[in-house]
Parts: C-alpha cells; sequence; structure tokens
C-alpha cells in the first residue's frame, strides 16, 4: 500500500518544530509497522480551520493522480478541524483513500456525529446530481417541444466535449431564446449536448451577440 504521510501545527513558533518532528517520527513508525510505501510526507504550519492550505492541495492532487492510495496522519484534527474536517473526510472517502491515525494505531476511528454529518453531506450532494440531471432532461424537452432539433442545427458536437474555450452555437441561443426558453434553461440544454458552459456565460454572449 502507497502512503502519504501529513503532518501540521497550527502556528510558525518555532516550539511547534517538535510537534511536527514527533509526527513525522510517529507516523513513519506506523507505515512500518503496516508494511507501507510512503510515497511522500507533507509538513504543515497552518491553521486546521484553513481549508485553503497548499499541504492539502498537494496531497488531494497525489490521490486523484493515483499516486498514492492511504494517508496518515497524528490524528483527524491535523488534517483539519470543523467543517473543514468534514469536507477533506468527504472528499477523500470519495477518492476511496483510507486513513490511518497514529493515536489508533490503525484505521481512522470517526466519531458518531461525524459519521453522521458525511452521510448527510452524501445524500445531499446525490440529490444536487440528480437535480442537476433532472433540468438538463427538462431543458431539452422543452426545446425539443418548441421545435429545437439538435442532430440538424449542432454540427460536429462530437467534438464538443472536453473544450477548454467556451466555445457554443451562439445562433441556437438566440434561436431558443426567441422561443422563450430561460438562459438557465439554454444552458442546461448546451449542457446536456455536450457544450459545457454556464447560465451567466449564454447570457453574456447574447447581450454581446445584440450589442454588436
Amino acid at each position: 500500500m502507497k502512503a502519504i504521510i501529513y503532518c501540521r501545527v497550527s502556528t510558525q513558533k518555532s516550539s511547534q518544530e517538535t510537534s511536527l518532528t514527533r509526527q513525522k517520527h510517529e507516523l513513519t513508525a506506523l507505515a512500518e509497522r503496516y508494511q507501507m510505501d510512503v510515497v511522500d510526507i507533507i509538513e504543515e504550519k497552518a491553521s486546521g480551520y484553513d481549508i485553503e492550505r497548499e499541504g492539502v492541495f498537494k496531497l488531494l492532487d497525489l490521490f486523484s493522480e493515483h499516486k498514492a492510495d492511504c494517508l496518515l496522519i497524528q490524528d483527524e484534527t491535523r488534517l483539519g478541524r470543523g467543517n473543514t474536517k468534514i469536507a477533506l473526510f468527504h472528499q477523500l472517502d470519495k477518492l476511496e483513500i483510507l486513513i490511518y491515525t497514529a493515536i489508533h494505531d490503525g484505521k481512522l476511528e470517526v466519531s458518531e456525529s461525524d459519521s453522521m454529518v458525511l452521510k448527510i453531506v452524501g445524500v445531499v450532494e446525490e440529490y444536487q446530481r440528480r437535480i442537476h440531471n433532472m433540468k438538463i432532461k427538462r431543458g431539452m424537452k422543452r426545446a425539443v417541444e418548441q421545435g429545437y432539433e439538435p442532430a440538424k442545427n449542432l454540427k460536429n458536437i462530437e467534438h464538443a466535449p472536453g473544450r477548454s474555450r467556451k466555445e457554443f452555437p451562439i445562433e441556437e441561443v438566440i434561436r431558443l431564446r426567441e422561443k422563450k426558453l430561460t438562459f438557465e434553461e439554454i444552458a442546461t440544454t448546451l449542457n446536456g449536448l455536450g457544450f459545457h458552459v454556464s447560465k451567466a456565460t449564454v447570457h453574456r454572449r447574447y447581450r454581446e451577440y445584440h450589442n454588436t
């Protein structure tokens, strides 16, 4: 198993250096006991309530790139505190990352209250995804009912996904707008067709078109 060791203290005081050293020593020993291959050791001096930490970004990148599959921390507060801790727990769970702690001398034992919050966050996220998909289907259905024909009007759609530039057929935006669709419905319709664009961008391009 490939692991990342994450050590954190909350202040820049020199006295905290001993805490970082102790954390690193304990977690290195933990990795050895579980025969883990340590990919990286990340040390950080920052508040646990702050989610914008370079060390956190680095470990999430490493996990997203599948360079490690386990996180070692002294205890859950080293990863974060309050809402930041919950957010990071949720993100790591989505990435299927195992968490081991020195205080448990093994896998992290999430408290009952944190476990309940994580379940609620997961349910909310799932319903947000369903609502988003429903909005896309609704926008598509309304557009088709208004006479919109994607196969006829959108060319080269197979090249649309993954574009870095916000390119989309403005003529179709104009046409759908004339059929009384809202900018949100137009945006969800275009997203359903592979054009990743926001309502604000659609609205802005629509204004630009009429101002030229």
